[in-house]
């Protein structure tokens, strides 16, 4: 099958496939996976011009949903999180997709940049695993492991425990200075402002390259403001779809400016690759629960790694 704003030719079941494969592990840790799905597109598929951002933000758009209604039936979306994360990004993703058209068609420079702030935050997380162990997240892990393996998996009942519920979030304070919420029995208290900085850097990194910004947000939130792993994918996820849309709608209104350049997103290809994306997050979303929370983090770290790898080789060929 040829599509034409991609320039490429391709079997309709391999974009598909491949997205449902990679969200499925990656939404486990509040990632959508495009960020594995772009470097698939340019180097295998050859999908190399600018629209290939927008294409990948598409696929956020059709993915994301499934995997955020899981997370929202089981009460585990942090509503504060979540609209921070949004007010903050969106500013970024803006400039991101400008930066990204008139300036960055090629943008070997920052990909270094982005390499080496993930190479931190991924340093950073092999060390908290290795050699720290933070009690409050632990532990809430811990419980929500216990609860999910003798319930079905919604706020219901764990039969064993005697009739406990499975607690979701429960937001404590929301305003300028502070949120504040309570997971599984640990509250859990970040700044607002330093969310709001760290979202605008991350919506410029995700309009860019149109990742979204998951693989950016959820290892911060969960290496350096230490929140448990449970109550962070579906915010970051939230945050990637917002931005996405805004993503999508900002490419397609400046096309018409750049008619030698391909802008818009390829939306036959876009849509194929969110409907994989969309089987595979919900079924990662779903089964989130019942695996270990060390496991999630070292997908995580894997995931991040990766990525810094990905981009660094870029840099240097």
């Amino acid at each position: 099958m040829f599509f034409e704003t991609a320039g490429i030719e391709v079997s309709p079941l391999i974009p598909p496939l491949t997205a449902m494969v990679i969200s499925f592990f990656t939404s486990m840790a509040g990632v959508s996976g495009a960020f594995l799905l772009l470097p698939f597109q340019m180097s295998v598929l050859g999908f190399t011009n600018p629209s290939v951002s927008s294409t990948n933000q598409l696929f956020n758009i059709v993915a994301i949903p499934s995997g955020v209604y899981r997370y929202l039936r089981e009460g585990r979306m942090v509503w504060p999180l979540t609209w921070a994360v949004i007010i903050g990004t969106l500013p970024g993703v803006f400039l991101g997709a400008w930066l990204r058209v008139a300036y960055l068609p090629d943008p070997r420079q920052f990909k270094l940049f982005v390499a080496v702030v993930l190479g931190y935050v991924g340093c950073r997380m092999v060390r908290d695993l290795i050699f720290r162990k933070k009690k409050g997240p632990a532990e809430a892990e811990k419980r929500v492991r216990t609860v999910a393996r003798h319930s079905r998996g919604g706020p219901g009942t764990d039969r064993e425990s005697g009739g406990a519920a499975f607690s979701g979030v429960r937001v404590i304070q929301f305003c300028a200075t502070r949120i504040a919420y309570e997971f599984q029995g640990e509250t859990y208290r970040i700044r607002t402002a330093s969310i709001f900085g760290l979202s605008l850097v991350v919506g410029i990194v995700g309009g860019v390259y149109g990742i979204g910004g998951g693989s950016i947000i959820a290892p911060f939130f969960v290496s350096i403001y230490g929140l448990p792993v449970y109550t962070v994918a579906g915010a970051a996820l939230m945050g990637t779809f917002v931005t996405s849309v805004a993503g999508v709608t900002f490419y397609q209104a400046i096309a018409p400016l750049y008619p030698n350049m391909s802008v818009a997103p390829d939306w036959t290809l876009g849509l194929l690759f969110g409907l994989g994306g969309m089987i595979g997050m919900y079924l990662g979303a779903r089964l989130q629960k019942f695996v270990p929370a060390r496991v999630i983090k070292w997908m995580l770290v894997g995931i991040i790694f990766f990525t810094v790898a990905s981009y660094v080789r870029e840099y240097v060929q």
